[in-house]
């Protein structure tokens, strides 16, 4: 099923744009951190891991500040 189109004005929305790229990272993470485990670790064991291990650098990378 295919997610519904966000508003064009969402779309424009720099904390939207964020929150897409910071979820993309984190189901990447999901892909490796599973593949290394040999099953699905789950989203949820993806995401706390990927903010305790990886958010900061990544938010910095960005030129992000603060960790919230």
């Amino acid at each position: 099923m295919a997610e519904p189109s966000p508003d064009p004005l969402l779309e424009k929305s720099s904390l939207y744009r964020n929150f897409l790229a910071e979820r993309e990272e984190i189901l990447k993470h999901k892909w490796i951190k599973s593949e290394e485990a040999g099953r699905d670790i789950g989203f949820e064991a993806a995401l706390v891991d990927w903010m305790l291990h990886h958010r900061r650098e990544w938010r910095e990378a960005r030129g992000m500040v603060g960790t919230h």
